[in-house]
């Protein structure tokens, strides 16, 4: 009968040890390759660079063919004129790039694996939107740069066309590419909240396109009142170059704070239910 004899000083066989654990690096390279691999993300990117490049450069040649000069043109901001479609129409794309980021795990399913693979809510969370807001901002500058240089191009024949050194002109191509981004930050955070890509989307059309519209019915002493407080007003604050005679809103930086205020605040209220609520 053959027996085993234990030595003296043997150690058993062991896994090796963990050499690290899962982080935020991690978490941003797998967030980073979820989104560059689905189909949406390209067409919305698409769509936002059609839309604010392709439609405002429609606008500005239109606007110079029919451009009278001997007109009174003083008020004619032709900035404005290149960045609107960029702005009105872009937003509501990244808005929906925003709340599909999110949302799209959460209608396959797929959000249960992402939360096995990385049991790190948080993380899971704030990798999702370090990709989006930086994906969100680089699309969003360079669109906003483009539609700017080729507008004026298309502008040049009417003597009022802009450049980059005239006096707020570069705070409102850059601000007009950080609003659209926030927005759609904005939408990632619904998106956490509210877990629906429809019901998401509703929402931010709610706030951003209905919400002025009835405001704009209110007797004008609300008007004045409210429309300084609405996310969608820092758009408008941030086009204009020459001012608007009458406006009530914040000037362009201030209003912009309103809505990255708002933003952050549905970022925390995101966060804190990503990380509760079960998958």
């Amino acid at each position: 009968m053959a027996t085993t004899t234990a030595v003296p000083g043997a150690r058993h066989a062991a896994l090796p040890s963990a050499t690290g654990r899962a982080g935020l690096a991690g978490a941003v390279r797998s967030e980073w390759t979820k989104i560059r691999s689905v189909r949406s993300t390209y067409w919305t990117l698409g769509a936002l660079i059609v839309v604010g490049i392709g439609l405002g450069a429609a606008i500005c040649a239109a606007t110079a063919s029919n451009f009278s000069q001997p007109g009174n043109h003083f008020l004619f901001d032709a900035t404005a004129r290149s960045q609107t479609a960029f702005v009105e129409l872009g937003q509501l794309v990244l808005m929906v790039l925003g709340a599909l980021v999110i949302t799209a795990e959460y209608s396959t399913g797929m959000i249960r694996t992402s939360l096995t693979s990385q049991p790190r809510r948080g993380t899971v969370y704030l990798g999702k939107g370090i990709v989006f807001t930086a994906m969100a901002l680089v699309v969003s500058l360079v669109t906003s740069f483009i539609a700017f240089f080729v507008g004026q191009a298309l502008l040049h024949s009417t003597g009022h066309a802009a450049t980059l050194s005239d006096p707020n002109v570069m705070r409102a191509v850059v601000g007009s590419a950080l609003y659209v981004g926030v927005i759609g930050l904005m939408a990632f955070a619904f998106g956490a909240i509210i877990r629906h890509t429809a019901g998401t989307i509703a929402a931010m059309v709610g706030i951003l396109f209905i919400l002025p519209l009835i405001v704009d019915v209110l007797p004008a002493s609300w008007n004045d009142d409210i429309n300084k407080w609405l996310p969608s007003s820092a758009g408008e604050a941030l086009l204009s170059t020459i001012g608007r005679p009458g406006s009530n809103l914040y000037s362009a930086w201030p209003q912009f704070a309103i809505t990255a205020a708002y933003t952050v605040i549905l970022l925390i209220v995101g966060a804190v239910m990503f990380r509760k609520r079960d998958a």
